[in-house]
């Protein structure tokens, strides 16, 4: 139902809405009857799986086009979609860097570039894949379509970033967002969300999920020679002093004293949210 690679039987002619490929099994004579394929995009179908309203099919059939697929094509009919995947993966690592920057704003650079990596890697675009069968859409050669069935993930991925693209070109930033929010982002387990073991984060979330607002950390002593400082940081949460460390660092420094905090409010959780 879903291989939009439809055969028929027409002399070669060429469409601005479709691409017309050629088998290369059936000869290419002039005057006869060639075996062509229309390649053509089932728009409603994607719609009904991702929620996005395509608008033009053009760059939903640039995006669903296997480099294998072109040894189908006559050389120079059309391109593959690996440019489409480049400007894919560029707006997903933007998108992504955006809602880790606005939902982590205590993380640090080399933290967020982290979780990032997750959630761009090919292991969760695969699931993203698997979970839309984009493979329903994609052309591709016999021998490709079998290294999928072979468990092989290179493709789909490829597919999910290309899609990426097309939405971006068709609909804009805000509608790839959204695409990227709701078929990756949501999905994406908040376990493998969090920033590694990070006292900063869990206390952040506790705060502001008991109202306390967003702690407030204050280095309050720095001692010891240049190349081995000691740094002393106090946490404050709604202008309360909860929690004190010391570290090689001010990030160690703020890392222990949010422990403190945590362990401060770990005592208390008959009056306070659990921690």
């Amino acid at each position: 139902m879903f291989r939009l690679l439809k055969i028929f039987l027409t002399p070669r002619s060429t469409s601005k809405k479709t691409a017309v490929v050629s088998s290369p099994e059936h000869s290419q004579e002039e005057g006869r009857v060639a075996l062509t394929a229309t390649v053509s995009f089932d728009s409603d179908e994607f719609t009904a799986r991702t929620g996005y309203h395509v608008r033009h099919d053009k760059y939903f059939i640039q995006a669903i086009i296997h480099r294998s697929f072109l040894q189908l094509c006559p050389p120079g009919i059309t391109q593959s979609n690996e440019r489409m995947e480049f400007l894919g993966d560029s707006i997903l690592n933007l998108i992504v860097a955006e809602y880790l920057y606005n939902t982590f704003p205590e993380a640090e650079e080399g933290e967020l570039s982290k979780v990032r990596a997750r959630i761009v890697s090919r292991t969760s675009l695969a699931e993203c894949a698997h979970r839309l069968r984009v493979e329903d859409f994609v052309l591709m050669s016999p021998s490709a379509h079998q290294s999928i069935r072979s468990g092989s993930e290179s493709i789909v991925v490829d597919a999910v970033e290309a899609f990426v693209a097309a939405i971006y070109l068709d609909g804009g930033y805000k509608a790839a967002k959204t695409f990227v929010e709701d078929q990756i982002l949501k999905q994406f387990p908040a376990s493998r969300l969090s920033i590694d073991e990070n006292y900063k984060s869990r206390l952040l979330e506790f705060a502001q999920a008991n109202g306390m607002g967003i702690p407030r950390y204050v280095t309050i002593g720095e001692s010891g020679p240049d190349h081995s400082p000691v740094f002393t940081v106090e946490v404050q949460v709604n202008g309360i002093p909860v929690g004190g460390g010391t570290g090689g660092s001010k990030k160690a420094a703020e890392q222990a004293a949010a422990a403190r905090a945590i362990e401060f409010f770990a005592s208390r959780q008959s009056s306070v949210g659990e921690i």
